[in-house]
This record gives C-alpha cells, sequence and structure tokens, in this order.
C-alpha cells in the first residue's frame, strides 16, 4: 500500500515540477526590476573579463550595457552613472559599485547570455524536486509520506513564488536544501571523521551562500551557538575540531565576497551596500505588522510550530539536538530581521527554509538506530 502511495506521491510532485518548468520558460529578463537589471550586470562583468568581472566599477560600462539596460526601462537618468540603482560610491576605493556580492552574476554567468535566469531556475527547481524525491524515500509511515507531500509541493511551488522576487534566491534555495539535509547527516554520523567531514561541508556550503546573499550570513548563527555550546558541554577534541572545522569552512566558502569587498570597497570587511542597509537595528511595530501579515511568514511559523512539536514529543537524541540548533538559528534570523530598517517579506524566506528541510529530515530519520556523538551527548546529560 505505502509503495503505491510513493509511486503517487512521486508523480504528484512531477506534475508540479513540470508545471513549474512552463511557467518558468515563459519567463523574461526584462522585468523593469532595478535589481535584475544590476544582477545581470555583474553576470555581464565575469562574461567579459572572467574571474576579473568581480570588480564592478562604473567605469568598467564602457559598452553601454547598463546605459541600455535602464534606457530600455524608461529610467530617467539613465545616461548619469551617478544615479545609477544599486550601485554605491565607495570613499575607500574612489569606484562607484555594484552593492551585491559577486555570487549571483558569477553564477548566472555560467549560462547563455539573454538565457540565464530561466535556466538557473530551472535548476533550483530540479534540486528541490530531487529532494522531495529523496524525502519519500525515506517515509516509513503514511503519515511521514503525507508530511513528505505536503511539503515537496510547496518547496517545488516556491521556486516560482516567492524566490522569482531576486534573483539571488535561486542559487540560495539550493544551498538551504542541501544544508539541511547533510546538517541531519551530522547528527546521524556514525563515527567522528564523518561527523567532522560533514561539519566542514555545512560550514562551506554556508558561507558560500553569503555569496549569493549578503544576509545569509545569519544563517551560521545557530550552528556556531550550537557548536560553542557543544565544546562548552563536552570540553572534547572532537567538539572543539567540530567547530573550528565549520568556522574555517565557513571562512573559505565566502572567500569571493571577502575579495569583491576588498577591491569594490577597500577592505575585505567594508560593506558595498549604502547607509540604508547599514543603520542601527530597531524594532518597530510597523515592520512587525508588515512581516505577520504576509503569507511569506506562514514558512516562519510552520518551522516554529514544528519546533514545538519535535521538543514536546520527541525522545530521540539527535532529533532535540537538531531541533535546538534550529531553534537558535531561527531566533538570531528573526530578531536580525525583524529589527532590520529594510522590510521584504521574502528576506526571511532563506531561513525558513533551511530550517524546513532540517526539520523534515530529521522528522523521517530512524531516530531509534542513532548513535549518540558521546562527547556532548554525556557532557549534556551531566
Amino acid at each position: 500500500m505505502i509503495k503505491f502511495l510513493k509511486i503517487f506521491c512521486a508523480a504528484g510532485f512531477l506534475v508540479v515540477f513540470v508545471s513549474n518548468v512552463l511557467s518558468i520558460s515563459g519567463w523574461t529578463e526584462n522585468r523593469a526590476v532595478y535589481d535584475d537589471i544590476c544582477y545581470l550586470r555583474q553576470a555581464h562583468l565575469f562574461e567579459r573579463f572572467g574571474l576579473g568581472g568581480i570588480v564592478t566599477d562604473i567605469a568598467r560600462d564602457d559598452d553601454d550595457y547598463l546605459r541600455n539596460k535602464l534606457k530600455e526601462i524608461d529610467f530617467e537618468t539613465w545616461g548619469d552613472a551617478k544615479t545609477a540603482p544599486c550601485h554605491t560610491f565607495m570613499p575607500g576605493s574612489g569606484m562607484r559599485v555594484l552593492q551585491y556580492p559577486p555570487g549571483t552574476g558569477f553564477v548566472l554567468s555560467l549560462f547563455p547570455a539573454g538565457f540565464q535566469v530561466i535556466p538557473l531556475y530551472i535548476l533550483a527547481t530540479i534540486v528541490a524536486l530531487g529532494f522531495s524525491l529523496l524525502a519519500i524515500t525515506r517515509a516509513a509511515t503514511i503519515a511521514q509520506l503525507a508530511l513528505v507531500a505536503a511539503f515537496g509541493d510547496s518547496a517545488i511551488y516556491l521556486m516560482i513564488n516567492p524566490t522569482k522576487a531576486s534573483y539571488s534566491m535561486a542559487p540560495t534555495m539550493i544551498v538551504c536544501a542541501l544544508a539541511g539535509f547533510l546538517t541531519v547527516r551530522f547528527f546521524l554520523a556514525k563515527s567522528p571523521r564523518e561527523r567532522l567531514l560533514l561539519a566542514s561541508l555545512v560550514g562551506f556550503l554556508i558561507g558560500l551562500s553569503v555569496n549569493f546573499r549578503l544576509a545569509n550570513l545569519f544563517l551560521s548563527a545557530g550552528y556556531c551557538v550550537y557548536l560553542l555550546a557543544a565544546f562548552s558541554l563536552a570540553r572534547s577534541r572532537e567538539t572543539f575540531l567540530q567547530g573550528l572545522l565549520f568556522g574555517t569552512a565557513f571562512l573559505v566558502g565566502l572567500v569571493p565576497t571577502l575579495i569583491a569587498n576588498a577591491v569594490n570597497a577597500g577592505s575585505p570587511f567594508s560593506t558595498t551596500y549604502s547607509s540604508i542597509d547599514a543603520v542601527s537595528p530597531e524594532l518597530k511595530l510597523d515592520t512587525l505588522i508588515l512581516y505577520a501579515g504576509d503569507m511569506q511568514s506562514l514558512l516562519l511559523a510552520i518551522a516554529v510550530g514544528w519546533l514545538v512539536l519535535i521538543l514536546r514529543f520527541s525522545r530521540g537524541w539527535h532529533t532535540r539536538q537538531v531541533a535546538l540548533l534550529v531553534a537558535a538559528n531561527l531566533a538570531i534570523n528573526v530578531l536580525f530581521f525583524f529589527t532590520h530598517p529594510v522590510v521584504t517579506p521574502y528576506y526571511t524566506v532563506p531561513i525558513s527554509m533551511l530550517s524546513l528541510w532540517t526539520l523534515l529530515f530529521t522528522t523521517l530519520s530512524p531516530g531509534e538506530k542513532t548513535a549518540e556523538n558521546p562527547t556532548f551527548a554525556q557532557s549534556a546529560r551531566a
């Protein structure tokens, strides 16, 4: 019976996938959205200069790529470089540069010019489909299969809405699915060597995601808190190495952004974003109302509810540890975005999807067969 239901569930995923592909195939790269134009300009620089495209000085628009794009959308001052959207003047370098980290433009540049967005989003949808099908194989009961069906259909559909709001969301969603899966594998690992490898992989992936969206930096927060707590409790060589390797791999992953900051802003640790994004955090009622009233915040609510259920009813060691990590990550990210001066609901989608993929695979994992991480578990019980 459950085998038949799994086939039916997989067929449902394929229907949603095909529907997505048909919809995405009709997209245009000329949406008259400033972010779109600037990400495509970033891709154009990589196409022209190879890795040298990491330098985004507006003076390199000597082929009028940006000017022509702005003219196409009737941007009033398309010929004035000083008013170009998404570009910030950097006193440290003396250049007017793109505000974004280099990852999204680089990924777009891997596809043919003029046909970059469609294949990127189809790739992201394929990844969502792949992990959804993988989740089907992990479902052991009809209840779990129903959970996978609802989650998988939603996750595949999300590759269209809300991720189409920003090109940076597509590669971010790929990383979130993979990192969520590997996070659960970290807790299920049977040997210290495997745990160290998985800690490195997850750290690298989350560091890599910062190259797509700078705010993805906060996706690492819960991991840092958890690994620090693990070492504080266990004071063991293994937990120390887990934290060290995660942190080192995370830094390696975001090297492209550090290099981009150095050449564009004058320092690896100087932001290329404008002062609007760099102001001090402030909690406002209007911000809370905007997030609470948006459908995309439903993802956060589902993640929180799922966490509560796991912490209340789960007895598996690894499941509760995953939930604690996700809880820390959610709390820190929500605090950041709810106090950030620029309010855009899709900003919270990456942390929501990273949390939900992680919770899905930990819910499907065979907790009763899981080997504990003795360096942390024994100390936590002491």
